[in-house]
């Protein structure tokens, strides 16, 4: 039986994840992070893998991009609970025909962003291998969590930036290979910055908050599998900016579709009562709504031009 036979990625974690009975974790097996009650702290614990050929491309990715996107990855995941990253191990693969001057490059970009965040690298591993692997544990402090299970009926939700620039970016280097670097639309596929400053505003209102590493789709799913809840979003509602329409249009696919299920973009995806969505617009606004919570029963779907849709899944490792 292959992985994909039991749902792929996440059809494989719910096969392995046992309940967890430690009294001092806060949340099961699902969130962006494993929240821990320490010491009269609560820390944020994340790890994320990047392989090459499937998250990186040596052909137009410098070890710069590389590091620095292996770092804003875990952040990202530490800003969708609300907190601030303050240590991380990195544990590297390398093949044997790796030059050290790569590994140079790679470090310039994981201490560029541990430098911007102001946290420390404090250990890690190096290997061989086939392949490029890059690890990294990271573990982050936070004053009050926010987690998937927090959505509730009535809700709204919303997504900070804009959506599918990443996957816009990636597919504009599958066709042109480096010739895409012309193109603009490339930066967020070999930059991504997470929202790690907006997420210490946004979590002060938030019921539910994830960030977006698969796609709106499985992202908007995830809080309505941890929540219990069903959902609507408004396919006019998604922000998609004018260089991804652009990228999609002269690759003669759809952005909507880069935005619901391509990944990588690191914004957030949150859910907010109405009350509080009118506080959070006096101090941050640069935020859409892109649907609303509704009952369990109603499910999750897309609305186009008054018509329902399947909301679709994102991208899985296995599938």
């Amino acid at each position: 039986m292959r992985i994909k036979d039991i749902g792929g990625e996440f059809g494989l974690i719910a096969r392995v994840a046992r309940r967890i009975k430690d009294k001092s974790v806060a949340n099961q097996i699902g969130d962006d992070t494993a929240v821990v009650r320490v010491g009269g702290k609560t820390l944020l614990f994340t790890i994320d893998t990047l392989v090459e050929d499937d998250h990186f491309a040596l052909r137009w990715s410098t070890p710069e991009h590389i590091g620095a996107k292996a770092m804003e990855s875990n952040v990202s995941d530490i800003a969708a609970n609300g907190g601030r990253p303050r240590y991380a191990l990195v544990s590297i693969c390398l093949k044997d025909e790796t030059p050290v001057e790569f590994v140079d490059g790679l470090y310039k970009g994981i201490y560029s962003v541990a430098d911007k965040y102001g946290f420390e690298i404090i250990g890690g591993n190096f290997t061989h291998g086939k392949q490029i692997v890059i690890d990294v544990a990271m573990v982050g402090e936070t004053q009050k969590p926010v987690l998937r299970s927090g959505a509730r009926e009535g809700d709204l939700i919303c997504a900070t930036g804009d959506l599918g620039k990443s996957k816009a970016g990636l597919e504009l280097f599958r066709h042109f290979g480096n010739g895409a670097k012309r193109f603009g639309a490339v930066k967020a596929h070999l930059e991504p910055k997470c929202r790690l400053n907006e997420s210490m505003i946004i979590a002060k209102f938030a019921s539910a908050m994830i960030d977006v590493s698969d796609g709106l789709a499985p992202e908007v799913g995830h809080i309505c599998e941890s929540s219990g809840v069903g959902a609507v979003v408004y396919k006019e509602k998604i922000p998609v900016s004018k260089s991804t329409r652009s990228a999609a249009e002269l690759l003669k696919a759809d952005a909507y579709d880069f935005a619901l299920r391509g990944g990588e973009d690191y914004e957030l995806v949150f859910t907010i009562s109405q009350k509080n969505l009118t506080k959070l617009k006096a101090k941050f606004k640069a935020f859409a709504v892109v649907g609303k919570i509704l009952p369990q029963k109603s499910g999750i779907y897309l609305l186009e031009n008054g018509k329902k849709k399947s909301l679709g899944k994102g991208y899985d490792h296995f599938v």
